[in-house]
């Protein structure tokens, strides 16, 4: 199944690998693919064998250090 959030505040390949890292360690996610819009809002499609939940897929975002928007 996929999902897409949008994700503001990076501006980088390292915010990419940052945000990349904390959706990957939840439980399910098999892949990210992020489609960096520095400085915008990113969409974010996650690629899981389970529904992950807003506040799941929320703290990971934040854990990283950046806002779904």
């Amino acid at each position: 199944m996929q999902t897409t959030v949008n994700v503001s505040g990076m501006t980088c390949g390292h915010c990419v690998v940052s945000v990349t890292e904390e959706l990957t360690e939840l439980e399910g996610v098999e892949s990210v693919d992020v489609d960096l819009v520095a400085g915008g809002v990113s969409p974010v499609v996650l690629t899981t064998s389970r529904e992950l939940s807003e506040d799941e897929i929320r703290e990971a975002v934040e854990e990283a250090g950046y806002t779904v928007a």
